[in-house]
């Protein structure tokens, strides 16, 4: 199945019957719960690993609970599911879908090469609410952030932020929810053994977590929402026993009286311990990043039907188990398999394992999907990203940051070799990214959804406030085990604004260079250069102008080809861009010199088409846009040449799943043809696959019709006369240095810190799927 008709068919979901609703809610305990499910395994734990006691009144134990029960109910329940799922971009979740959802509705992204045209894509302007009225606070917020380019900086650093801290979540999440599951094998052997086993086993089963990833999700996918169901269904019917069977009364804790009591009591030792509880909410962040997965009414009927209700009896159980245990040995106190009854002790440790696994596997997942957001706005060095469905878009594979995880889990899992340390880092990660997105949503809520300002400032206090007092709880523990997701913060952070400043960089460079048209037009009608059979297509990031790296390469080879194509492949500020959007395709000078600028977008989900397909929709979009007799005129070059400032003189074309208009596929041997008029492409070439070799080539011949006029047919001959003989990819190659006198900063980010990013990162798509005997590349280099 093609993965853009795959896209188009998983967006339809969430308008599907209730039969599917229910499916994607299964499948979502899978995808999405596993993290927040494996949380008991550790909350206890972590949480009387300070200063508490526990005493014969149970107060404490009754206020822990009192506190899990508050903290599961208002943030992941009241925040996430009724209130943030709501701020969708297009269906995408996360962090960064809420900065590109502002974007749109306010011109603050830093995106160089944006155009107006953008803003007429169909999701673009989805689910808007309309334009806030010019008195309005809403109105005054987006004109004042889109007035002070600091502001604008500022808000891009805190989603920046906020998505470095969801990487140092991949990182120590796998770690605790995989130690504390193996933990369970302490009641089973002696300390000694125990100590020889415990980190080794840890450490097996996360290099195999880590090893499997290459073989993508959905081979294994149907296993995990089984696992976590019997995991669930185990938590909570040992609850259920633990309940009635210990202390039938433990119900009375839910009461918040039993909050001011604990702390009260507990005083400083009880601020402290919010860093255990902290852990109960870990995964909430999940559930709103796996929403382009599956629907807003799929992950709340999941999680208040099931995996709430289980979590809520999970903890229940623990306390009852414990309020009635004061004498167990303080090693195992407060441990997770201390309240599971003996007899299912076993056969609990190996669901807990395996739905450890689970749980890893979804915030390992969301990692790949939020570098891979990044890397397409500009914001990450780019990477290998393999597709490993083609019917599940969002099921990606990054194998550089693959094994960088599994490096950075190991070392913490070896490194610390305890879960208090690993609970405290985990906590800081987790409450950071809670505060980004509250301060992200308090602006969706005005500059979006147009409310009130006080129900913005109403939800970030009173959601900010909690998240505050955890988050300055966690920060207390920075020298104990949460300096390291500060660390990594920092470090990905630094890369991430080094890679955006210098891209930044270069595209300005490439505007104060590029050539004008009128230095085009002065090369007269031939252009001063001879001609060379086939299609050149020059590799630009501009949207407007020729870029410096065109008459660089004419100016030391004077000849290019007969039919020449300034290609821009940008992405703009949306999850997808729909197939007959993709293209935007305009001419560069008169009709005769055959020069065309096609610009190419993709949403930062979109998958790019191998070169193959890319080159047969190249192609066709160009044949479309001369059938449609755009840009006829000979006078009309000029606002062509700018259509971010004109946009008149662009059309917008789709691939070759649309429909193309009065062209002949014909095999290599001649043996079979076949008129493509108004039909599926996809489907024609699975049929003609059936007659000839999927290795044949396909070649274009334009047939005579009375529906287009003589000059577009030559030029559409030309072009199919142009594409038989072949395409040359003509790439730049640039090298950054700073200007003489800049400041020793710049100097370091520019030169040393880009340039090596820029070394040691993947090439662009498109320069990787180029044939290598069809590339030729120009070297320039850029002071900036």
């Amino acid at each position: 199945m093609d993965l853009e008709r795959a896209i188009v068919q998983n967006s339809d979901k969430r308008k599907e019957s209730w039969k599917t609703v229910l499916t994607l809610a299964y499948q979502s305990l899978g995808v999405v719960y596993g993290e927040i499910s494996t949380s008991p395994l550790y909350v206890y734990r972590n949480t009387f690993a300070e200063d508490i006691g526990h005493s014969e009144t149970n107060e404490e134990i009754y206020g822990v609970l009192s506190l899990v029960f508050w903290t599961l109910t208002l943030v992941p329940l009241v925040k996430y599911v009724f209130i943030v799922l709501k701020a969708d971009d297009n269906g995408e979740g996360g962090t960064f879908a809420l900065y590109s959802l502002l974007c749109r509705h306010a011109r603050v992204g830093l995106l160089p090469n944006c155009q107006l045209a953008d803003e007429e894509l169909s999701e673009y302007r989805r689910n808007d609410c309309g334009v806030a009225p010019e008195r309005s606070l809403a109105f005054r917020l987006r004109s004042l952030l889109e007035r002070y380019k600091v502001l604008q900086r500022i808000l891009l650093v805190l989603a920046l932020l906020g998505t470095c801290m969801v990487i140092g979540v991949g990182v120590l999440k796998p770690a605790i929810s995989v130690f504390s599951a193996v933990s369970g094998l302490e009641l089973s052997m002696s300390k000694e053994h125990h100590r020889y086993v415990e980190v080794p086993g840890a450490c097996i089963i996360l290099i195999g977590l880590f090893a499997l990833q290459r073989y993508g999700t959905h081979r294994v996918g149907f296993l995990f929402a089984p696992i976590v169901c019997i995991w669930l269904f185990c938590i909570s019917a040992i609850g259920i026993y633990n309940i009635f069977y210990w202390n039938p009364h433990v119900y009375q804790a839910l009461s918040p009286y039993y909050v001011f009591q604990f702390l009260k009591k507990t005083r400083r030792g009880g601020w402290m311990a919010l860093c255990g509880i902290l852990l109960c909410i870990t995964g909430s962040e999940a559930m709103f990043a796996g929403l382009g997965h599956f629907s807003q009414l799929s992950l709340k009927i999941a999680f208040t039907s099931l995996v709430y209700p289980s979590l809520i009896l999970a903890y229940m159980g623990q306390a009852a188990y414990f309020s009635r245990h004061h004498d167990v040995e303080q090693e195992y106190h407060f441990g997770f398999y201390v309240s599971v009854p003996e007899k299912l002790r076993w056969p609990v440790l190996v669901i807990a394992i395996l739905a450890a696994v689970v749980g890893s596997q979804s915030i390992i997942t969301g990692t790949f999907s939020i570098i891979r957001q990044c890397s397409a706005l500009s914001c990450f060095p780019r990477v290998k990203v393999v597709h490993t469905s083609s019917k599940v878009h969002g099921q990606v594979y990054i194998p550089e940051i693959n094994w960088l995880l599994m490096l950075l889990c190991l070392a913490v899992t070896i490194g610390f070799r305890d879960t208090k340390l690993m609970g405290n880092a985990s906590g800081l990660a987790v409450v950071s990214v809670m505060l980004v997105t509250s301060c992200l949503m308090s602006l969706v809520i005005v500059i979006c959804w147009h409310k009130n300002v006080m129900l913005a400032i109403g939800f970030v206090l009173f959601f900010g406030t909690i998240e505050a007092l955890f988050f300055s709880a966690s920060v207390m523990k920075f020298l104990e085990g949460a300096w390291v997701p500060v660390a990594l913060a920092f470090v990905f952070l630094s890369v991430m604004c080094v890679w955006h400043y210098g891209t930044l960089k270069k595209y300005e460079f490439d505007v104060q260079n590029k050539v004008s048209l009128s230095w085009l037009l002065s090369l007269g009608h031939t252009l001063g250069f001879a001609r060379v059979r086939g299609i050149g297509l020059v590799h630009t990031e501009l949207v407007s102008g020729i870029p410096a790296i065109f008459s660089h390469f004419v100016t030391n080879l004077p000849a290019f080809h007969q039919v020449l194509v300034f290609l821009c492949i940008k992405h703009v500020p949306v999850p997808h861009v729909r197939p007959e959007e993709r293209f935007l395709v305009g001419r560069v000078g008169p009709r005769e010199f055959r020069v065309y600028r096609c610009i190419v977008r993709y949403g930062y989900h979109d998958v790019h088409k191998d070169d193959d397909e890319f080159e047969k929709d190249l192609v066709c979009s160009i044949a479309k846009f001369i059938q449609a007799g755009s840009g006829c005129n000979k006078n009309s070059s000029n606002s062509n040449d700018e259509p971010e400032k004109g946009g008149g003189k662009m059309t917008v074309v789709g691939t070759c799943s649309c429909t193309i208009h009065h062209t002949i596929l014909v095999s290599e041997n001649n043996n079979y043809a076949h008129e493509v008029d108004h039909v599926d492409l996809a489907e024609t070439s699975s049929e003609s696959h059936k007659i000839i070799k999927p290795k044949k080539k396909v070649r274009f011949v334009v047939p005579e019709s009375p529906k287009i006029d003589t000059g577009a047919m030559e030029e559409l001959k030309e072009l199919m006369e142009a594409r038989e003989i072949g395409v040359a990819y003509i790439i730049g190659q640039s090298y950054m240095r700073a200007k003489p006198g800049s400041s020793m900063l710049k100097k370091l980010v520019i030169n040393l810190g880009y340039e090596f990013l820029r070394k040691n990162s993947r090439e662009p798509s498109y320069e990787l799927s180029a044939p290598h005997a069809s590339s030729l590349e120009v070297g320039m280099m850029y002071q900036v």
